[in-house]
């Protein structure tokens, strides 16, 4: 390989780790459940501590890369995941375990804003083309690939290996910066410290409120005083937006339909069929019994056909208006939800392979055309940002959508219970115990402790719970897809795109002359 390409490879090689800690931890999900003890609003949380992170610091950890270099900020950032990779490896109970997954989040927003802006500086015109192409094959590969590889780590060895896993490859990739050169904007922005602080504390509290009403009632102080919190931190977030010189997001863009658009279906597209992989694996695993690599298997369903047809919608969207892939692709996730729903107590995975191969061609569909949107409607100089906040309602919406989604299927299951067992009147009183069981996933083991002759009609009442509850989540996530949908075919418009020529910019020698060749 000609030493040009080095850098490109030391980028995807850090770009593949990082996404790929999207999905393998999925299917990780219900065994970090079973030895850590953990509670279902912790296993929540774990999901939701990342992605959280990563929301708030995308548009900053842009702005400070601008300022200070980006290779500078993407070799701290690729030292931080591995760090916080190797501390969720040896977690010893749920609380550190959320802990580092929130500062590998941290580590990944500081990655994912300087790869691409690293890749624009290094290479241009046909060059710049191989690279982008590269760094986009390489984010569906890692896509792909993580449920498998997630399950053959968490079977054959430990949950904690789709961590550790992460060591060898971030060393090496962090010896391969020295061959990226550095580069910084000619003219930085500062970094909206009111901005960032608004945004986190208004997002952690909105969903901390989401995921406690799997517990609490609606009305309880807590959950009341934290939407409270949530919802005067985000107004403050707007009146900061609206107030300072250089803000984070520079909200005069939410005056172009398609960057709405765009960012709608964005927050529509991971709100939905990927805020619903965490409660899928939970299903296949908890519900129907499935090892972790018997899960991930079947998820490549999802996986391999968003591959397969992001390849040809990749393609499609230089002939192709945006609206006409991205509408139909979410409208199609839509569908492939509602498909999975009318499950019953003795169905079987069969059920939902139809759908999960439709939503897949949505996935597909959607996500190339969305990037090219965020930044297709601004000038250069505000490409960064724009792609920032769409990645960043990427983020928000897989994090609202689990914590939504724990709620009703909390309440779900805990009123199917109450049915399933009505005519039962000495069984009637364990059915907050069962409800709890299956939320935590424990349902297998509070049945085990039940009289013989019980035992048989409360697996039943729980078999059909939790295929009720994972009904409801079918429903409501194809109903946030088909808004989505609607949306995009709404806002996104082919005469709100410009034509920007990519900036220059002050670039350094790298500290290797490899880099030269």
């Amino acid at each position: 390989m000609s030493r040009r390409w080095w850098p490109l490879a030391v980028v995807c090689t850090a770009t593949f780790m990082f996404l790929l800690d999207v999905t393998i931890v999925v299917v990780a999900l219900p065994d970090i459940q079973r030895s850590l003890g953990a509670g279902f609003d912790q296993l929540q949380w774990v999901t939701d501590a990342y992605a959280l992170a990563l929301a708030s610091l995308l548009l900053t950890a842009g702005s400070i890369a601008d300022r200070v270099g980006r290779r500078r900020v993407f070799a701290l950032g690729l030292a931080v995941f591995t760090a916080a990779s190797v501390l969720c490896g040896v977690a010893s109970d749920p609380a550190l375990l959320i802990a580092a997954r929130a500062v590998q989040g941290i580590g990944g927003a500081m990655l994912f804003a300087t790869s691409l802006a690293l890749l624009s500086v290094l290479y241009q015109g046909r060059d710049r083309g191989i690279a982008f192409g590269a760094w986009g094959a390489v984010t569906g590969v890692a896509t792909a690939l993580g449920p498998i590889l997630g399950g053959v780590l968490t079977t054959g060895l430990s949950w904690r290996w789709i961590f550790l896993v992460n060591l060898p490859v971030g060393l090496v990739a962090l010896w391969g910066t020295r061959v990226i050169a550095e580069s910084r904007a000619d003219h930085p922005r500062r970094v909206d410290v009111p901005g960032v602080a608004t945004l986190t504390v208004g997002l952690l509290a909105v969903v901390f409120g989401f995921i406690e009403t799997g517990s609490r009632s609606w009305g309880d102080p807590i959950v009341v005083g934290s939407f409270v919190i949530g919802a005067a931190m985000l107004v403050g977030f707007v009146v900061v937006e609206r107030t300072v010189r250089e803000p984070m997001f520079d909200l005069s863009l939410l005056r172009t339909p398609t960057f709405v658009g765009g960012s709608l279906a964005a927050f529509a597209m991971n709100g939905s069929l990927f805020a619903m992989l965490l409660y899928v694996v939970v299903y296949l695993q908890d519900g129907l019994g499935y090892s972790a690599l018997e899960a991930g298997l079947r998820l490549v369903l999802i996986s391999g056909a968003t591959m397969v047809v992001a390849t040809v919608s990749g393609r499609l969207a230089h002939t192709v208006p945006a609206r006409w892939l991205i509408g139909p692709g979410l409208l199609l996730v839509g569908v492939g939800l509602a498909l999975c729903a009318g499950l019953d107590g003795g169905s079987g995975w069969t059920h939902l392979a139809a759908g999960f191969l439709v939503a897949g061609v949505g996935s597909g569909l959607v996500n190339p055309p969305l990037a090219s949107t965020a930044v297709g409607v601004v000038d250069h100089h505000r490409s960064g940002m724009a792609s920032g906040v769409n990645n960043t309602c990427r983020q928000v919406g897989i994090a609202v959508g689990i914590a939504v989604y724990g709620s009703l299927f909390a309440a779900r299951v805990r009123s199917s219970l109450e049915s399933g067992l009505a005519a039962r009147p000495e069984l009637r009183s364990r059915t907050t115990g069962l409800a709890d069981a299956i939320h935590d996933g424990a349902a297998g083991r509070v049945i085990g402790a039940l009289p013989a002759d019980q035992r048989a009609v409360v697996a039943d009442a729980v078999r059909t719970a939790f295929a009720d509850g994972m009904n409801t989540l079918f429903v409501v996530s194809a109903a946030v897809a088909a808004v989505g949908g609607v949306c995009a075919l709404l806002l996104v418009r082919g005469r709100d795109f410009v034509v920007t020529q990519a900036p220059g910019a002050r670039t350094e020698a790298p500290d290797d002359t490899v880099a030269a060749g």
